[in-house]
C-alpha cells in the first residue's frame, strides 16, 4: 500500500478545501473513487480513514461518505476574571460577556450514577447518584461546539432543589447554590487532551477518532470548603486551540531593574 493512500487523503481534502464539494453533500462512491485513483478498496478505505480522523468527512453506511460541518476554530483566551452578565449570571474566562451562545436540541437533566472523573472531582464515590445537567452548546450561528455536563453535589441539590428543575430562573444554578449558603463559590479548572467516549462524539458530530480538549471547572463552597459543582465542558480538537497571554514579573522587566538581581 506504500504511501499512496496518504497522497489519496491529501488530494482528497485539497478538492474539499477549494469547494468541490461543500460540507453536507457527498463525495462519489467507494466503486468511483477507486476507478479514479487507480487503487483498490482498501487504499481509498485507508485514505478516507485520515479524512475522518482530521474531521473531514463522515462515512455512514446507506448515506455515503458526506463532507463535515465545520465550525471556525475557536481560540480560548485563558484568563482568571470570571464576569458576570445581568441576564446570563456568570460569565467564565472562555467566553465573551458580549458574545451570544446557543444550545443546540433540548438541554438534558437527570439523576444517574457519576463517572469517575467528574466524581475524582466532586469529591464523591464513583458511582454515586447524582444529578448532571446536560446541554450542546456553540456560538450563536455555528454548529455545535462542546458538550458541556454540569454534576452538582448531592448537598448542593438538598440544600437548593430547583437547581434540579428545568427552568432555574434568572441567574441559573449557581446563583441557587449561592442563594442557599454556599456563596461566594470560587472556581478551578483543570485542562487535558484525550479521547472521546463513543457517546460525547455523537453529540458533538465528531469522529471518534479526534482527541477532544477536556476543560473541568470544579466550583468550591464558601460553607463546606469542599466542591458543590463540577462543569465538564468537552470541545472536539479541531475547534479550537488555547492562546495565554504571559505577563512578566518584575524580575523579567525590560529595562532590567538593578533592584531585581
Amino acid at each position: 500500500m506504500s504511501a499512496k493512500y496518504r497522497d489519496i487523503a491529501d488530494d482528497l481534502r485539497r478538492r474539499i478545501d477549494q469547494g468541490e464539494w461543500l460540507p453536507g453533500t457527498t463525495l462519489p462512491d467507494y466503486a468511483h473513487l477507486v476507478q479514479e485513483y487507480g487503487v483498490g478498496r482498501g487504499v481509498i478505505g485507508s485514505a478516507l480513514e485520515i479524512l475522518k480522523a482530521d474531521g473531514l468527512v463522515s462515512v455512514v453506511k446507506r448515506r455515503g461518505i458526506t463532507v463535515r460541518e465545520r465550525g471556525n476554530r475557536r481560540r480560548l483566551k485563558r484568563g482568571t476574571l470570571v464576569t458576570r452578565d445581568p441576564g446570563r449570571g456568570y460569565v467564565m474566562p472562555a467566553a465573551r460577556p458580549d458574545e451570544p451562545w446557543q444550545v443546540h436540541g433540548r438541554p438534558n437533566r437527570e439523576t444517574r450514577p457519576i463517572p469517575a472523573r467528574p466524581a475524582e472531582l466532586l469529591c464523591v464515590e464513583a458511582g454515586t447518584e447524582t444529578l448532571v445537567r446536560r446541554r450542546v452548546t456553540s456560538p450563536t450561528g455555528e454548529p455545535p461546539f462542546q458538550l458541556v455536563d454540569t454534576w452538582i453535589h448531592p448537598q448542593g441539590v438538598a440544600d437548593a432543589p430547583r437547581v434540579a428543575e428545568r427552568d432555574t430562573g434568572q441567574g441559573g444554578y449557581l446563583d441557587r447554590l449561592e442563594e442557599a449558603g454556599h456563596g461566594p463559590i470560587t472556581w478551578t479548572e483543570y485542562m487535558r487532551v484525550r479521547m472521546p467516549t463513543s457517546e460525547e462524539a455523537r453529540h458533538v458530530d465528531m469522529p471518534d477518532a479526534m482527541p477532544v480538549l477536556e476543560l473541568a471547572r470544579v466550583g468550591t463552597s464558601a460553607r463546606t470548603n469542599t466542591p458543590i459543582e463540577v462543569t465538564i465542558c468537552v470541545i472536539p480538537a479541531d475547534r479550537v486551540e488555547v492562546a495565554t497571554e504571559l505577563r512578566r514579573a518584575r524580575s523579567a522587566q525590560w529595562p532590567r531593574d538593578p533592584a531585581a538581581s
